[in-house]
């Protein structure tokens, strides 16, 4: 499975954002499911993950530190590469 992610990596923070469709963040069982299927292609770094709505705007799900450093990010400039699942 290939997916499309950006690994951060600031002095204040490193993660992975991996973007999905916005039906996984429906629910919190599912969104928890997803990052825990992401884990092993970051491993040792949190995930968060990201869906846009039609008009691109993002909706994020994992820790809230993390949340708020992509809420003053621009996601043009994210180093953003496709990844295949291990």
């Amino acid at each position: 499975m290939q997916f499309t992610a950006a690994v951060v990596r600031d002095r204040r923070a490193n993660f992975a954002v991996v973007i999905v469709r916005p039906s996984v963040l429906r629910s919190a069982q599912e969104a928890t499911k997803a990052q825990l299927a992401f884990a092993p292609s970051f491993r040792g770094i949190p995930v968060v993950l990201m869906a846009q709505d039609e008009s691109g705007a993002p909706t994020f799900h994992g820790r809230q530190d993390l949340i708020g450093f992509l809420r003053d990010t621009n996601l043009d400039y994210m180093p953003w590469k496709v990844y295949s699942s291990r």
